[in-house]
């Protein structure tokens, strides 16, 4: 039982992190943010505790997100963030040395897959194996990919979103394009300071997003339609109120909203034919924080002619998935990619 409870699953996503624990789920579910002293360089807060800094600290300190679109922007301050993590889900005691399994985008190079192996390898893990996010996605939503079947699923994390059709437990097609919530969060800080000179911060936006936000506005179900915002009047320099839309927020994402469309329509167009069939009778399942957009299942739908769903708990399919690797892991450790598979290719 005690070898058991030290497999983990990571979900080392953009915007957030999420550990499963295997026989326990996932116990762990936090920002991928942390905070730092620039004068000492000593950490001060990571996870939730950093993420309400962000926007709000003094000159010295820096609430940073070491990973950016998918990929570690910062190695060192991505190897403190896993430990501090690792270690609050086994109450700092390491005496179990996990087999980790951890989630990267499929559009992941060799030298970023490398950088993930070796951050995590570093928090004491006694094995490490990585595996591509919508295999896990696809897992963790239930999906049966080791059939002789077609499956889609399209993961859209905070970074990076990632299409994929699977047949007999492996990618027959894939694309990965670096958008994600933080690119739909932007667009909305853009949109608000050119049409209206008010400067808003990301949190605003992206609970703009989560509030507001819907992907096919005409058909919205939303109770609320509209939000007051505060930001800073860039004409004055003084705070200001503005009233933001549905429609606003719609106008502010759509372009990125096309880009996943166009993403998905390009694995459509390369999957061979008989796995288009059961896609077409399947359906499109759509997973990660951003298929919670509202009217995002409805906007993929009409521009594929594919049914498309939203799968359950989206937010911690990922995770789950790595889940479901842990219980199999000895079956399929020749198609995970691992420290021994990397130092081989370098």
């Amino acid at each position: 039982m005690m070898s058991m409870m030290a497999d983990v699953g990571i979900d080392l996503g953009t915007a957030t992190v999420l550990v499963f624990l295997r026989g326990k789920g996932v116990v762990l579910n936090e920002p991928s943010v942390v905070a730092i002293d620039q004068n000492t360089k000593k950490v001060l807060a990571v996870g939730e505790s950093a993420q309400r800094m962000l926007g709000r600290t003094p000159g010295n300190i820096v609430a940073t997100r070491p990973l950016r679109e998918g990929v570690i922007a910062d190695f060192d301050v991505t190897e403190i963030m896993l430990k501090h993590f690792i270690y609050k889900v086994f109450n700092r005691k390491m005496l179990l040395r996990p087999r980790v399994v951890v989630c990267v985008p499929t559009g992941t190079t060799a030298v970023e897959q490398k950088a993930v192996l070796e951050a995590v390898a570093r928090t004491g893990a006694r094995q490490t194996f990585l595996i591509e996010e919508p295999r896990a996605a696809a897992l963790g939503a239930g999906l049966e990919i080791f059939k002789p079947s077609g499956s889609m699923v399209v993961d859209i994390g905070g970074g990076t979103t990632d299409v994929a059709v699977l047949s007999l437990g492996e990618i027959v097609v894939s694309e990965s394009i670096r958008v994600g919530g933080d690119k739909l969060d932007e667009a909305i800080v853009r949109y608000i300071k050119k049409q209206y000179n008010l400067l808003i911060g990301e949190r605003t936006a992206e609970n703009l997003k989560v509030m507001v936000g819907s992907a096919f506005p005409s058909g919205t179900e939303k109770e609320v339609t509209s939000l007051s915002v505060r930001g800073r009047d860039l004409m004055t320099g003084l705070p200001q109120s503005l009233e933001v839309t549905t429609e606003h927020v719609y106008q502010a994402i759509q372009e990125s909203l096309f880009e996943i469309i166009s993403c998905i329509k390009l694995v459509l167009e390369k999957t061979p034919p008989e796995l288009s069939g059961d896609i077409i009778e399947k359906g499109i399942v759509l997973t990660g924080g951003g298929a919670m957009l509202e009217g995002l299942d409805k906007l993929v739908s009409q521009y594929t002619g594919v049914p498309a769903f939203i799968a359950e708990e989206p937010v911690s399919c990922v995770a789950k998935g790595a889940g479901k690797v842990l219980e199999h892991l000895d079956l399929l450790i020749p198609s995970l990619i691992s420290r021994r598979r990397m130092a081989a290719m370098f």
